[in-house]
């Protein structure tokens, strides 16, 4: 049976967040006709093309200084992460090959494409969900790391 943290449930703070995040994704659609992917940003950032920097560089200052800022208001919840380095380079290697393959991330795919009702982005995120789940699965009960 699977219990739920209550402690942990913040439903508001929650909603706040989506609701951030998508007036976000919509305004850069609209005020800059780009989707709000981070992989595509970052990745532009790779293979720069004249006059298109500054603000893929605004746009990962942003996103990398928000805290910073939050922690000027609040304090940030302590994060706690159960796997060693090597889990997570192994992770973070298999998370951007995938959005390689899959042409877009999380936020380019599940937030700004399924938003604009894409199929693609409905199968990626399908296939990135699940493969999340499967993993987790995995690791956790027939592994049991």
């Amino acid at each position: 049976m699977i219990e739920i943290a209550w402690s942990n449930f913040t439903p508001w703070s929650a909603l706040v967040g989506g609701i951030l995040i998508g007036l976000a994704a919509a305004s850069f659609l609209l005020l800059n006709g780009r989707i709000a992917g981070i992989s595509g940003i970052l990745g532009g950032l790779l293979s720069p093309a004249r006059g298109d920097i500054a603000w893929r560089v605004a746009f990962l200052a942003g996103l990398i200084g928000a805290p910073a800022v939050w922690l000027l208001a609040t304090e940030l919840p302590a994060i706690e992460i159960k796997a060693g380095y090597p889990a997570l380079i192994i992770a973070g290697l298999f998370v951007g090959i995938g959005t390689r393959y899959g042409s877009g991330c999380t936020s380019g795919h599940g937030v700004c494409g399924l938003s604009r009702l894409s199929l693609r982005s409905l199968a990626a995120t399908l296939s990135f969900m699940g493969a999340g789940f499967f993993t987790v699965y995995i690791i956790r009960h027939l592994l049991g790391v």
